[in-house]
Parts: structure tokens; C-alpha cells; sequence
């Protein structure tokens, strides 16, 4: 059986970018210029990875003038959580079960 773990989340947090990306905005709501002076990254590379976060439903946009802000969906990470907590629980459940070899 396989995990039910979001695959496609997880490809999305998996680049170094976006997860500290995703770590500033678990701090606060930040614009795209906020983010390139945190990150160091190029404009056109951050909103790149910030396009692969909203699409994967892990940030929110918030327009404001003629900025975005983008914000964590805390729900969508806590859920990713919950699926690997579920892994780890049934890890342990089965920790004592091994199949035979043929």
C-alpha cells in the first residue's frame, strides 16, 4: 500500500527557495519586494517559485495597490503534517510485522 502522503506538496516545499520562503511567510504576510530582501533571489526567480506555491494551494495572494501580497494557507501545511504524523503512527503500529521471504 502506498503512503498517503501529497506527493505534489511535497515537490512543491521541496526546493530550498521556496521552503524559506514559506518560513518567512509563517512569520508574516510579505509582498514580493519584502521577499526578494529576505531571500536574496532575482525578482523573476522568486515569482517563479512563488507561482509553483500558489498553484499548489500553499500560499494566498492578497493584492494591495500595485503590490501582491502573499500569505501561508496554514491549513494546507498542517494537513502535510498530519499525513506524515499518520505515516509515523503507522510506522510504529507496524514496526513489529515483517513479511516473509519467499
Amino acid at each position: 500500500m502506498m503512503p498517503s502522503v501529497d506527493a505534489d506538496l511535497i515537490r512543491a516545499l521541496a526546493d530550498p527557495l521556496r521552503l524559506q520562503i514559506v518560513a518567512l511567510l509563517a512569520h508574516e504576510t510579505l509582498c514580493t519586494t519584502h521577499l526578494v530582501e529576505e531571500t536574496g533571489a532575482k525578482q523573476t526567480n522568486l515569482s517563479n517559485h512563488l507561482k509553483v506555491l500558489r498553484e499548489a494551494g500553499v500560499v494566498d495572494t492578497e493584492p494591495c495597490g500595485r503590490f501582491t501580497y502573499y500569505k501561508l494557507r496554514p491549513d494546507v501545511v498542517a494537513s502535510l503534517a498530519g499525513q506524515f504524523a499518520d505515516l509515523a503512527e503507522r510506522a510504529r503500529t507496524a514496526a513489529d510485522n515483517k513479511r516473509a521471504c519467499p
